[in-house]
């Protein structure tokens, strides 16, 4: 009886001192967890925001966005870029205004003003076409061009509308602003109405020769189009409003 018994005791402490090394050992590696998950959690929460890339954008235009009689940093690509940025969009923006040009001229240097790589495009031309009369059969047919090839690249196109000065009558004045949403309509594309919205004719917002917005106009530009861009910009992958 008493061999039994030892022999069991002896056991059941054998078992005990089994349990409490398999108990210690445990406890340690538990310890030890925190230094090597942290890491890979660190990892795991860290590489979703670096595989995020700014978008490429490029804003195709005449003086109006070249920040003609403005600092750089006051042009409106530059103020656009800080207000998305504001807004949690990066955008790597180039400013490819052109003071003086057409809507023909942004045709014609279209393939060196926009870089491979380019996801996204606003068109701000046809300004200088207005002011000097041009038949609008001639930016239509270049906006049109301009359009039409971006896509074909498959870069996304906001384009900005444009208004005819009230000097040319109102049958030419029907006959140019047409040209843009007629042209958002067609080529499936986002429109902007008019660029100049609530800047147009105000002289608190506008440069001594009431064509080119101060950089207070220019902020306007930027506050009135903010909510169209964030809208465009969205429909682009990895980007969110």
């Amino acid at each position: 009886m008493h061999r039994s018994y030892g022999t069991s005791g002896g056991a059941v402490e054998r078992r005990l001192r089994m349990f409490a090394h398999m108990l210690v050992l445990g406890l340690a590696m538990t310890a030890m967890e925190p230094v090597f998950s942290q890491p890979a959690l660190a990892q795991s929460q860290t590489t979703p925001a670096s595989e995020t890339k700014p978008i490429k954008m490029v804003v195709l235009g005449d003086s109006l966005s070249a920040g003609l009689g403005l600092p750089a940093p006051a042009a409106f690509p530059a103020r656009l870029q800080k207000a998305l940025k504001a807004k949690g969009i990066e955008v790597d923006m180039i400013n490819a205004g052109v003071s003086g040009d057409t809507a023909s001229g942004g045709r014609d240097r279209l393939d060196w003003s926009i870089p491979e790589g380019t996801q996204a495009v606003i068109v701000e031309l046809g300004a200088n076409d207005a002011l000097r009369g041009t038949n609008p059969d001639v930016p239509r047919a270049a906006l049109t061009d301009i359009v039409t090839r971006l896509k074909a690249r498959k870069i996304a196109v906001l384009v900005c509308g444009m208004l005819a000065p009230p000097n040319y009558g109102s049958e030419y004045a029907a006959r140019f602003n047409s040209i843009y949403p007629d042209l958002s309509k067609s080529l499936g594309v986002p429109l902007y109405p008019f660029f100049l919205e609530g800047v147009a004719t105000d002289p608190k917002l506008n440069q001594a020769d009431g064509l080119h917005p101060t950089a207070e106009g220019v902020d306007v530009i930027v506050k009135n189009i903010l909510p169209s861009v964030e809208a465009f910009l969205g429909t682009i992958s990895g980007q969110h409003s």
